[in-house]
């Protein structure tokens, strides 16, 4: 594994890990990632499988797609969600599994 050291981030760098983690501090925003590994979901899909109002949703979705952890496509008056990358899914297992433990 490689060898990482404080000596090797920028203060730039250690402030967007930060931020990064910032975006998982949220059970709302975890249920909502969770329900994109299933794929690109609209915002009433995603309110209907966790069960919450479409207010509240979008909000996270916002914070979500501003943390890069979701992209976002219009198709007519729709809007589509889904991870931004496989990446999302390698940092929610790895936590997963670090719980776990």
């Amino acid at each position: 594994m490689d060898e990482y050291k404080l000596k090797d981030m920028s203060e730039e760098e250690l402030l967007e890990l930060a931020d990064l983690f910032k975006m998982f501090a949220d059970s709302t925003r975890i249920k909502i990632l969770y329900d994109l590994f299933d794929g690109e979901k609209n915002v009433s899909e995603i309110c209907e499988d966790i069960e919450m109002n479409q207010s509240a949703v979008s909000h996270q979705l916002k914070a979500l797609r501003t943390g890069k952890l979701i992209k976002s496509r219009r198709d007519g008056k729709a809007v589509y969600y889904a991870l931004d990358d496989d990446h999302v899914k390698t940092i929610i297992a790895m936590g997963k599994e670090h719980i776990e433990e």
